[in-house]
């Protein structure tokens, strides 16, 4: 009998890319049955997961009464929280702590849980306000006392997020402008819809050996000024890089999370996106090669041309 898989945010880029590389892969196809959790099944990707013989699952975050019909009979959950959803780290961190205690509740033998560094520890109290980050790193220390044996995948950098961060200039040349040292910032780059599901396969796959265990999920650490300039050289066009003062930054940016992704930036220099960890035993452990940025632009040229 096949074992259970429970998928939150099955229609988006991070729990999207899980249902592929499991319904994609020869072992794991038939060693686990999907239930991918939505909140809306007219979604796109679910109609199409749906076809696949995936279970549909309609579920609110934010019922108990829904999550515990979600992990009901799993052996294991896919778990990832979205504070931009809400912009509260206090929902963000309700949500994650219910599906927890819901898993437990369910006898879940293993939950691998989207996570992130405290950055207001790691940076030892300069860096207070990246609420996305540490409502996630109070879910996993929550998970981690819970008792439920889980694995933590950390997401780097999104590559999707340099569609609107690269501007085109009037001159057809392109330009990235952060507040931020070109040679001293390392930005973990990541392919979410493309890669997320290659490391929770192979969590999957090394279960339980990998219980406890940080997947760092980046492809490289690059340099703002590598990143342009691969940008440039992928779409043979002129891009340059600008380090710009902090409060112009921010002007760019809407008053509620202007602070906030400010300091994502800050992040990068000090004390770093993974507060300092190397990628080299993650790259090993994933399960297939990860999309490289020049890889990703290529792929992606039109979004930007």
């Amino acid at each position: 009998m096949s074992k259970l898989l429970t998928v939150f945010g099955a229609a988006g880029n991070q729990g999207g890319s899980v249902v592929r590389a499991v319904l994609e892969d020869a072992v794991l196809s038939k060693e686990f049955q999907i239930r991918a959790i939505t909140r809306d099944s007219s979604k796109a990707p679910i109609v199409q997961f749906a076809e696949k013989g995936v279970e549909i699952v309609n579920a609110d975050m934010s019922s108990t009464g829904s999550i515990v019909q979600a992990v009901k009979d799993a052996h294991t959950v896919f778990l990832m929280t979205n504070f931009w959803e809400s912009m509260s780290a206090d929902t963000e961190v309700a949500q994650g702590k219910a599906v927890v205690d819901a898993s437990k509740a369910a006898s879940v033998q293993h939950l691998i849980f989207s996570s992130l560094i405290n950055t207001t520890e790691a940076s030892k109290g300069r860096l207070p306000n990246i609420a996305h980050f540490d409502g996630k790193a109070k879910i996993e220390e929550y998970i981690r006392e819970s008792g439920v044996r889980a694995t933590f995948v950390l997401p780097g950098l999104f590559m999707s997020g340099y569609f609107d961060t690269i501007r085109k200039n009037e001159d057809g040349s392109y330009m990235l402008a952060l507040p931020v040292s070109e040679k001293k910032a390392q930005i973990p780059l990541f392919d979410t819809a493309g890669d997320m599901g290659k490391y929770v396969r192979a969590a999957l796959k090394d279960y339980p050996l990998c219980v406890g265990k940080h997947i760092y999920a980046a492809v490289d650490y690059y340099t703002p000024k590598r990143l342009i300039a691969e940008f440039g050289e992928v779409l043979g066009v002129p891009a340059a890089f600008a380090q710009i003062p902090e409060e112009m930054f921010k002007s760019f940016l809407p008053p509620p999370v202007a602070q906030e992704l400010l300091e994502n930036m800050l992040l990068l220099e000090d004390p770093g996106y993974y507060a300092g960890a190397k990628l080299n035993e993650s790259l090993r452990f994933m399960d297939g090669e990860p999309t490289t940025w020049k890889e990703f632009v290529q792929a992606n040229k039109a979004r930007w041309v």
